[in-house]
């Protein structure tokens, strides 16, 4: 018995011990935790390079500014434009306003010559409904402006037709309502076949451009059960719609589609299928596979990114610095993401780097896709950059900046938190060597670069943009597609133009071709466009002369017209593509930058095609155009909805053929990836391997690399391994903290444009 009694005592001792011992541990990690010191939100050490105010040349319009131009325009009475807040395609629109970027000359004198800062103006376009055409105007000076000017055939030399106008929020408004009378009259087909009522609806997608020839504004419009994720819930059933007249009450249904059957009007359907004479849609219920829901709860944060000694970058207006870096930026609601004044160590490498066009041709059986070309600068690239989600979008310690913008509005809208930049280690070093052998040691350096970033999420696509900026002197504009892909209802013959990816779900073939602006300055405007390649040549050896090898050798060209530079995508281009001055490096060789384009296009649309004129700069690969003030860019506003004749034509610019030799030289840069649907793009396309973009390389300008001289490099040498002196990794554990990190927020659904808020 006391021995038993022993036994339990010792059980309950040990037991207390281990629980004390448990809490113990608690209580010290806890106290060890709170001695961690927290990472400074301060900038440990000085910027290298200082802020230019001199930059908000390029900024875009604020808030004021915007509503300084709009009340202009609508007190200038010989103008006629419509107060209505939601326009009727019949109104004179005021439907945008944006910054007019000065000329490049101008520019350039007052950041190099001091000369006189440029005029401050605005571009504004008004939809003449009533009168049957667009005009483009420049409005200044800003602030305060006091003249309008008339830019419309200075720009596209040919008047703008009104039936190349965007479809606005009020034209979507009345085609809604159009809709909704078709529906009410084929009730019956409604319901069983697609379970709609008062309290249940479809939504709708359109297929773009909108007809077959000039001056068509005929829409197929599709539709789709209303889940989430509707673009991959299509319910069989199409409509095609003459909305041409400015007047609602002259349109018209001029055919249905209805399960892969055709019909000239609504009466036609109606009475084949009150007689059976059709196959019946019977609805049922579709699983929810769109939904982004996690499938499982969250339990555990990732990896994040933070700042031990302070951001080593500044932001300021529009104005960044970082390490050797600075630039401007701004964000067009039509054309997106844009960088100006581009240097580093304070020369001029880039006088403009932007995104131009984004553009997809699909395939498909049914008419809601089989001619749909989307061309989203005609839409509005930037104009859809909504507020990024902190830790998602961006890291979570990225520095933030909200946008405005003044399109298809009655006030400007701000886009809190729009566009997001930080600095990134990329993962691998960007240099590295071990020595094994001789002189043992360790070099090495991370790669930490910049990237200055927005996301547009256009209808069901979602692109990532990219321009991120390297110490080795490299920048990098790229892409990355997510979202939804667009699908049409599994009909017979589908098959041919795509994968099936759910129930009755097709998701149809389609090309993503995407153009950047490239204004390379190497060492000033007076530029040469060189290529560089290899070939083998049978060679004899010095030391056998009877002994021949085949052997690589350079291959050097200098192009010397437009029509010469223009490398087309279904021929073989150089490898090595430069932009170069007549100035040498101290080894004699001409200083240029390197243009690196990573593609994975499908075929360009053939030139037959009407369409392929308003698409004409997805012929090339890269092509080389003297620069022009004239030529700002490749695509337009117009372009889908006048697609068979362009208000810009990007070939023309090339036709005439002028000499690129000593030139200020642009380089047009097409890249993107061909995307054949398939199942693991439900829910979403995800952004590995759905991407392209170009790499601007210093070759030759350099005597050697500049990253050389970062503080970021890192040396080992026998004996030297924990020392802090050239490899601060030695005493990162020492200095271990804890990041600050604001509150978690988001606004975005705020900003997102609602009809029920306009009618």
């Amino acid at each position: 018995m006391e021995k038993k009694r022993m036994n339990s005592l010792v059980k309950w001792t040990l037991i207390l011990f281990v629980l004390a011992s448990i809490i113990l541990n608690i209580v010290l990690i806890g106290i060890h935790s709170s001695r961690a010191p927290k990472c400074s939100a301060q900038r440990v050490h000085p910027l290298r390079r200082k802020h230019d105010e001199r930059s908000a040349v390029f900024a875009d319009l604020s808030r004021e500014e915007y509503l300084q131009v709009q009340q202009f325009m609508l007190k200038q009475n010989n103008l006629d434009i419509s107060t209505n807040q939601i326009s009727k395609p019949s109104d004179n629109f005021l439907f945008l306003i944006e910054l007019s970027v000065p000329k490049k000359a101008d520019v350039l004198a007052y950041l190099d010559r001091n000369g006189a800062k440029p005029t401050r103006e605005a571009t504004v376009v008004v939809f003449y409904g009533a009168k049957g055409y667009i005009k483009e105007y420049v409005v200044g000076p800003l602030p305060n402006p006091t003249y309008v000017n008339d830019v419309t055939m200075e720009r596209y030399h040919a008047e703008l037709p009104i039936n190349a106008r965007t479809v606005t929020i009020g034209e979507y408004n009345l085609l809604f309502q159009f809709l909704g009378d078709v529906f009410s009259k084929l009730g019956k087909i409604m319901k069983e076949s697609f379970d709609m009522g008062p309290d249940k609806q479809l939504n709708a997608f359109e297929q773009m451009p909108r007809g077959v020839r000039t001056g068509d504004r005929k829409t197929w419009i599709s539709f789709f059960r209303d889940m989430s994720g509707m673009y991959i819930h299509p319910v069989g059933f199409e409509v095609l719609v003459d909305h041409q007249s400015v007047n609602a009450s002259e349109w018209k249904v001029e055919k249905l589609l209805y399960n892969g059957q055709y019909f000239d009007s609504i009466d036609a359907l109606k009475d084949k299928y009150d007689k059976d004479l059709v196959k019946k849609i019977v609805y049922k219920e579709s699983p929810d596979y769109g939904s982004l829901k996690p499938r499982n709860k969250p339990l555990q944060v990732g990896p994040q990114l933070f700042n031990a000694e302070g951001k080593r970058y500044s932001v300021s207006n529009n104005h960044v610095v970082y390490m050797d870096w600075s630039f401007a930026f701004g964000l067009s609601a039509l054309t997106g993401m844009r960088v100006f004044d581009v240097r580093f160590n304070d020369e001029r490498i880039l006088y403009e780097l932007s995104v131009q066009e984004a553009m997809s041709v699909y395939g498909s059986v049914t008419p809601g896709m089989i001619l749909t070309k989307f061309l989203d600068s005609s839409i509005g690239i930037g104009r859809f950059a909504h507020e990024l989600v902190r830790g998602v979008d961006c890291p979570y310690e990225a520095s933030y900046v909200d946008t405005y913008r003044y399109i298809d509005v009655p006030k400007p809208v701000r886009f809190r938190n729009s566009i997001c930049i930080f600095e990134h280690n990329m993962g691998q070093p960007l240099r590295r060597h071990f020595s094994d052998f001789f002189h043992h040691s360790y070099g090495g350096m991370v790669n930490s670069a910049l990237v200055f970033r927005t996301i547009t999420a256009i209808g069901n696509y979602d692109y990532i943009w990219d321009f991120i900026f390297y110490q080795s002197g490299s920048v990098e504009a790229k892409v990355h597609a997510t979202g939804y892909i667009s699908s049409s209802y599994l009909v017979d013959g589908a098959l041919r133009h795509g994968h099936q990816v759910a129930e009755k779900v097709l998701g149809n073939i389609h090309t993503h071709f995407i153009n950047f602006k490239v204004d390379l300055d190497v060492l000033g405007v007076k530029n040469f466009f060189q290529t560089k390649d290899m070939e083998y040549v049978n060679v004899s050896l010095p030391w056998m002369p009877d002994h021949y090898a085949m052997v690589p050798q350079l291959v050097e060209k200098q192009l010397k017209t437009e029509k010469e530079a223009a490398l087309r995508y279904d021929t073989k281009t150089p490898r090595y593509l430069h932009i170069s001055s007549n100035k040498t490096n101290r080894w004699g060789h001409q200083r240029s930058y390197r243009l690196q384009v990573f593609s994975f296009t499908g075929d360009h649309l053939p030139e037959s095609q009407a369409e392929e004129r308003a698409i004409s700069w997805a012929r090339y690969k890269v092509a080389i155009t003297k620069h022009k003030d004239g030529e700002q860019t490749s695509s337009s506003l117009y372009s889908q909805n006048n697609i068979w004749s362009p208000a810009v034509d990007f070939s023309k610019y090339i036709e005439d053929n002028e000499s690129i030799e000593d030139e200020d030289l642009v380089a047009w840069v097409t890249t993107g990836f061909l995307h054949i649907p398939h199942s693991e793009d439900i829910p979403n396309t995800v952004t590995v391997g759905n991407g392209g973009g170009v790499l601007l390389r210093p070759h030759n300008y350099f005597d050697m690399d500049p990253s050389i001289h970062s503080a970021d490099s890192v040396y080992l040498s026998p004996g030297s391994e924990d020392s802090c002196d050239s490899n601060r990794m030695a005493c990162l554990a020492q200095e271990t903290c804890s990041p600050v990190l604001e509150p978690f927020t988001y606004e975005g659904f705020d900003g997102v444009m609602k009809f029920e808020d306009w009618v």
